[in-house]
């Protein structure tokens, strides 16, 4: 039987002649995983956050230095508050004034509301009084006063007519006496006075008369019946207005109770952003600038803005608190192919660099089911760590896992397979130094090797293709 190439030395051969062969023999099989871990407390940490309602300005006046050692209470950060205590101070003041200016638009909406009805009822008197003052008139004052007017008239033409027959009567009875005496002429001068008197009322009478039939009566139904018009318009607004003012006087007193109550609000809302304006240490532990969540320390962009002057972004985590004592594991990210390769509970080792000499004890913790947004799979592991190493979060580790080994099995460089319509191939020679291709069952792979499940037997010789 000729002698067996060992399996070592197969890939010189391989470049140096077109083909190769090796014989079967079992051997160890075992798939390695390597990839890289970061520690990190086993817990999470507590993770510093800006989450104000209102306020956007955060400007650093002073931070506690990156991986500083700090005891509880003991200051993280502080932000300039001057501009927010300043607001705070306006905001206080604006609600005080606003309270004054409510209670006043109260008042006038309670003593309008009281005297709406009672205006209304002034204008409907207003309105009836002028109603009936106008049908009164048309009706029947104005009659009566022209008869007045005509009586009076009347009355002065029979006083005229009284003085001057007495005159005449007067002067027909002195006229029989030889002589006027000086009494008879003085009364004879007195009746001539009267009927002068008389005819200048007459006249007076007449003008009168005149006068209010034809201006003072006329302009009077005018007066009257316009009355009644302005009244009546005056009524039918006020039944708008009145109604209408105090919804309006309703809506604003409304407004401006929603005014108070969002200065209350916002007052309410500063008080709490302010209270954003320090933090302290929760308890004894390590300050880590950028924030370390999900399995992941990533500081980015966001450390340089933790500087004198600096501001921090809102609303996402800035920085970390990790507690005194914290347990650190490793965790790592994998890809899809790793990822399936391991299980829960596989042992193995980690590296650091710098101190090769030390194999810390790892164990597989947590394998995620779903990948990351990024496509990998968060992996987490729990570590032993030496007593003489006290490591810090952030710290890298290499890991290596043995996720598959057969003590015996069949392996093959995977070049010696072709994968052909409906199984893999390998060339075996046979006896008479020709080759055949036989089907095989293709196990796991690991670098250029291939696990033989079936298929093959200790003893055959598979040939292998110098190029392929």
């Amino acid at each position: 039987m000729a002698r067996l190439t060992p399996f070592y030395f197969i890939p010189a051969l391989i470049a140096a002649v077109s083909h190769a062969e090796i014989t079967i023999e079992p051997r160890p099989f075992s798939i390695e995983n390597s990839f890289s871990a970061v520690a990190l407390p086993a817990v999470e940490g507590v993770l510093l956050k800006l989450e104000p309602q209102v306020w956007e300005k955060f400007e650093i006046t002073q931070i506690a230095a990156h991986g500083s050692k700090l005891a509880k209470g003991e200051l993280l950060i502080r932000f300039d508050a001057e501009d927010i205590d300043h607001k705070i101070d306006d905001t206080r003041r604006q609600l005080k004034s606003g309270a004054l200016v409510f209670a006043q638009a109260e008042l006038d909406f309670t003593l309008l509301q009281a005297s709406a009805a009672d205006k209304l009822t002034t204008f409907r008197r207003a309105a009836e009084i002028a109603k009936e003052e106008n049908h009164y008139f048309s009706q029947v004052r104005r009659k009566a006063k022209e008869d007045t007017a005509s009586q009076a008239l009347k009355r002065s033409e029979q006083i005229l007519a009284n003085q001057r027959e007495e005159l005449k009567q007067l002067a027909k009875m002195y006229a029989a006496d030889d002589i006027t005496e000086s009494t008879e002429e003085i009364i004879l001068v007195r009746q001539q006075d009267a009927v002068a008197a008389a005819e200048f009322a007459l006249r007076m009478e007449n003008l009168d008369h005149q006068r209010t039939l034809e201006v003072s009566l006329p302009r009077e139904a005018i007066a009257l019946a316009e009355t009644e018009r302005d009244t009546a318009i005056s009524l039918k607004k006020a039944e708008v207005e009145i109604p209408r003012s105090l919804e309006l006087s309703q809506l604003a007193l409304e407004a401006q109770r929603s005014a108070q109550q969002r200065a209350t609000q916002q007052l309410a809302q500063l008080e709490a952003d302010r209270h954003q304006f320090e933090f302290k240490a929760p308890a004894d532990g390590w300050f880590y600038h950028g924030p370390i969540e999900n399995g992941r320390w990533t500081p980015a962009e966001v450390v340089k803005t933790l500087i004198h002057h600096g501001h921090p972004p809102i609303h996402n985590a800035f920085a970390t608190f990790i507690p005194a004592g914290a347990k650190l594991n490793l965790v790592a990210f994998v890809n899809e192919a790793t990822a399936r390769a391991l299980q829960l509970d596989l042992a193995g080792t980690a590296t650091l660099a710098g101190r090769e000499d030390l194999q810390i004890s790892v164990k597989l913790l947590k394998l995620a089911a779903a990948p990351s947004p990024d496509g990998t799979y968060r992996t987490d592991l729990a570590v032993t760590w030496p007593q003489e190493l006290t490591p810090v979060v952030g710290a890298t580790a290499q890991i290596r896992l043995i996720s598959y080994h057969q003590a015996a099995a069949i392996v093959i460089p995977t070049q010696a397979l072709t994968l052909e319509a409906d199984a893999w191939t390998v060339s075996v020679k046979l006896a008479d130094g020709k080759t055949e291709r036989r089907p095989v069952k293709r196990g796991r792979i690991h670098k250029e090797d291939s696990e033989i499940l079936s298929g093959l037997e200790i003893g055959q010789v598979v040939v292998i293709p110098g190029d392929k």
